[in-house]
């Protein structure tokens, strides 16, 4: 009655000896050992095959599906930017079309391998894209801007746009080196770094800046946590532990799983 109250596997007492004597996974009869495929009692030629064919969370499959991962982000970015410049619309679900590329793109790198790291690693590609997508689209409405303003400069041209107003002529254009402009050019490198950082920090806020407008904002804010929870989704996979041979007739318990 007790293995009738308890559903949890008992190894102490050999709980697969005398069981069923065909595989589990092609059908054929059982040998004198077996495996474990996951919660599957396997033959030996299912059990070797399983070893060499199931995928194993290792340091590379990371990488390759940090890699990966990286290029589905690029992507999801591309598509959420251009749509958004194209159209002159913004469309917060895009997110989750981010999502989707960013954790197919690690699990196709990782090969079906899943997990907590892969998980975190999904979320924060996810967010990144999106996020630095305000990058590019405010650069191209910024453009835009510009060159709209650029024909009414040209209609009511000032003063200090004359190409020789301050100069009195085209000869005094030319300009000798003065003798700080070695100095001039670090400090302008160390401004365009300062300003490219800058920018970076304006991307990946840009979400919570969004707030400003707080009805779009809250919505933005609310599609992207679900495209960031779908990357999570996808991305926690399934391990399957190959244990094994275990002799049939023995009464020495297999190693639990985990």
């Amino acid at each position: 009655m007790s293995s009738l109250t308890n559903p949890t596997p008992q190894f102490s007492t050999a709980e697969f000896q005398g069981g069923p004597d065909r595989c589990q996974l092609c059908g054929q009869t059982l040998g004198s050992s077996y495996y474990r495929i996951g919660q599957k009692q396997a033959c030996s030629i299912c059990g070797e095959k399983a070893k060499y064919e199931v995928p194993k969370n290792s340091h590379s499959a990371f990488v390759r599906g940090l890699i990966f991962g990286i290029g589905g982000a690029i992507l999801g970015l591309i598509a959420y930017s251009t749509f958004t410049i194209v159209s002159g619309i913004i469309i917060g679900y895009l997110s989750l079309l981010v999502g989707w590329l960013v954790a197919k793109g690690i699990m196709l790198g990782s090969k079906g391998i899943g997990g907590r790291r892969y998980q975190i690693l999904a979320a924060a590609l996810t967010y990144a894209a999106v996020s630095m997508s305000a990058i590019p689209i405010g650069v191209s409405f910024y453009l835009k801007e510009e060159a709209a303003k650029k024909p009414l400069r040209l209609q009511h041209p000032t003063a200090s746009q004359s190409p020789n107003a301050a100069t009195g002529g085209a000869a005094d254009d030319i300009i000798e080196t003065p003798a700080g402009a070695s100095n001039q050019s670090s400090g302008a490198k160390t401004g365009f770094g300062a300003a490219i950082g800058a920018l970076l920090i304006a991307g990946l806020a840009s979400p919570f800046l969004a707030l400003q407008d707080p009805f779009h904002g809250v919505i933005g804010l609310i599609i992207l946590v679900v495209g960031i929870r779908i990357a999570w989704r996808m991305t926690a996979g399934s391990s399957v532990d190959v244990l094994g041979p275990f002799n049939r007739s023995s009464t020495v318990p297999p190693p639990a799983l985990g």
